[in-house]
């Protein structure tokens, strides 16, 4: 992060800040950046994805922007027989967020939707994800997220 730039705090940031959470605000469009920043990999983005289950409802999986989400894990590990991805319409109304800025906080703060993020996190020191605007991103270590949104780690990506 070279020049700090002065942003509004988004709710996700002001929720952790509430919280007493350690994370770092980025202004970061995951879905069109072409260069992060320094000391930022694709494969440390993660995509928040909302799904329904057929016995549960909607379900969030997250993972690394560079891998492939598992819907056959995802439904086992969230007692379903089958999981499918929300369809964009109905995006908005079920996680409270557009595409591009479905976040784990704001989702959990709102909708308490079970949360389950790829085992792949706890091999590093923090993981990007939304912060609830497009164009926003928030940097905060996996075990936190997942203490905070009640997460659970489980292997979702497709090897």
């Amino acid at each position: 992060m070279s020049k700090k730039q002065k942003l509004k705090k988004t709710l996700v940031e002001q929720i952790l800040d509430k919280a007493k959470i350690e994370h770092l605000g980025l202004a970061i469009n995951a879905l069109e950046e072409k260069t992060l920043p320094d000391g930022i990999e694709r494969s440390d983005i993660y995509k928040t994805l909302a799904l329904i289950g057929d016995k549960t409802g909607p379900i969030i999986g997250m993972l690394p922007l560079t891998e492939h989400l598992s819907e056959k894990k995802l439904a086992k590990a969230s007692g379903n027989k089958k999981v499918s991805m929300i369809p964009q319409k109905d995006l908005q109304k079920t996680t409270g967020y557009i595409h591009g800025a479905n976040n784990p906080v704001g989702i959990w703060q709102n909708k308490k939707f079970p949360i389950f993020i790829d085992t792949i996190a706890l091999e590093h020191d923090f993981i990007v994800c939304s912060a609830g605007e497009l164009g926003r991103s928030i940097q905060i270590a996996p075990s936190l997220l997942a203490d905070f949104v009640q997460a659970q780690f489980i292997e979702l990506r497709e090897l």
